[in-house]
């Protein structure tokens, strides 16, 4: 059998709302820092999958945008959670922790045996 890559842009996909809404929780953030700071982390995604979440973020009103005028450069727009956002982000974060703690459980035998 032919062994295949992790599918780790699949998982990024479903868990890319709450990173970004994470990222955001420590303070306000422009959409190409939070690329930088994904690829830092060993989350690498295109700047054209960050703005059409940030849009699908925006239009549930899970965040809020500030214009800011840059250094001599174009007005950049910084993204802070929403008190909704904040309140998704940690009801997320409880659900992905039960979600990843399952999956660890059923890929390692010996979290199996201790349970």
């Amino acid at each position: 059998m032919e062994e295949t890559p992790a599918p780790r842009a699949q998982w990024l996909r479903g868990v890319l709302d709450m990173c970004l809404l994470a990222l955001m929780s420590e303070g306000p953030v422009y959409g190409y820092e939070m690329t930088v700071r994904l690829a830092r982390a060993g989350l690498d995604v295109a700047d054209g999958s960050i703005y059409p979440a940030l849009a699908r973020l925006r239009k549930r009103e899970l965040v809020e945008i500030e214009r800011r005028s840059g250094d001599g450069g174009p007005a950049r727009t910084y993204y802070s959670p929403s008190p909704a956002g904040l309140r998704m982000l940690r009801s997320w974060s409880h659900d992905w922790s039960a979600f990843a703690a399952g999956i660890g459980s059923l890929i390692d035998p010996s979290a199996r045996e201790e349970s």
